[in-house]
């Protein structure tokens, strides 16, 4: 801890101190109106995450960003990886650097990690390509749906059941990854919070196959894969027989390399950029996209 700009109090890996901690919800949930508390009850925050922030004298977290550890696959090679997330500033004190200096904070920590790439999400690329960031463009997949796969016995999971949360954070700690051309190898946390956050959302657990799939439907005969958890990837004609579900179309959120269909490569048209920040062949080759449930 140490003193900062105009009288505020700079703090870094703070995630110990309670009151810290819900200085830090107030934030998030002050700004962008998400409760992050709700982590608490799903295992807490990512145990990896290393916050940076300015504090006034009460305790009121006046501006943040955290750094987490995000390993990634891209083009089948593990990249050693970090994210940035719950970057914030207070309204009453913008315009005064601290933004960017918790930015600067942040990517020294992940510099001196020996991370090789860092990224993010923004709806505002412009203010982090001063910071190196570029912008990686991602791409949803969708077409007409196979058929003829062989149908598992099927559960539905619920977060609120304690039985349920135990399993689905096992699986999500020994899944594999979902995509070879682009995918997380860890985000637990983040799927968790994102599927609290969901109430359409549908989780679904092919027994046979030791996978669970998260998707959603919209009644109009559509169906989005929006990921698969699990040690390996089901066939999508096994994941649609197993839900008993005939879409019309179906859209997979992230490249279906895995998952014996190709779907047409469809930009993403959506606010939210996904930006790097690593060595300028570190992207993949072929359309990708980020998992939803792995949204940060």
């Amino acid at each position: 801890m140490s003193s900062g700009k105009a009288g505020l109090i700079f703090r870094a890996h703070y995630l110990d101190d309670r009151a810290a901690w819900q200085g830090l919800c107030d934030l998030l949930r002050d700004i962008f109106e998400i409760d992050v508390s709700g982590l608490d009850r799903l295992g807490g925050p990512d145990p990896t995450s290393a916050p940076f922030g300015f504090f006034d004298a009460d305790g009121a977290c006046i501006a943040n960003i955290t750094a987490f550890a995000m390993p990634l696959v891209i083009d089948g090679v593990f990249v050693r990886a970090a994210g940035l997330q719950s970057g914030a500033v207070r309204p009453s004190h913008r315009g005064r650097g601290l933004y960017r200096a918790v930015m600067e904070a942040a990517l020294d920590h992940c510099d001196a990690e020996g991370f090789e790439a860092v990224v993010l999400l923004t709806d505002k690329p412009a203010l982090y390509e001063k910071h190196g960031f570029r912008p990686l463009p991602q791409h949803r997949f969708a077409g007409v749906p196979p058929t003829g796969g062989q149908a598992f016995a099927t559960r539905r999971l619920h977060l609120a059941n304690e039985a349920d949360l135990t399993l689905l954070s096992r699986l999500l700690d020994g899944r594999a990854p979902v995509s070879d051309r682009f995918a997380p190898l860890r985000q637990k946390e983040m799927f968790l919070f994102n599927a609290s956050l969901m109430p359409d959302l549908k989780l679904d657990l092919l027994e046979d196959a030791s996978a669970v799939v998260a998707w959603q439907a919209d009644g109009e005969g559509n169906v989005d894969i929006l990921d698969i958890v699990g040690t390996r990837m089901p066939a999508l004609a096994d994941i649609l027989a197993s839900l008993d579900v005939t879409p019309q179309r179906v859209t997979v959120h992230f490249a279906p390399d895995h998952l014996a269909w190709d779907g047409e490569a469809i930009a993403d048209d959506g606010e939210m950029v996904f930006m790097l920040r690593g060595p300028d062949d570190l992207q993949p080759a072929l359309p990708f996209a980020l998992p939803p449930m792995a949204a940060f």
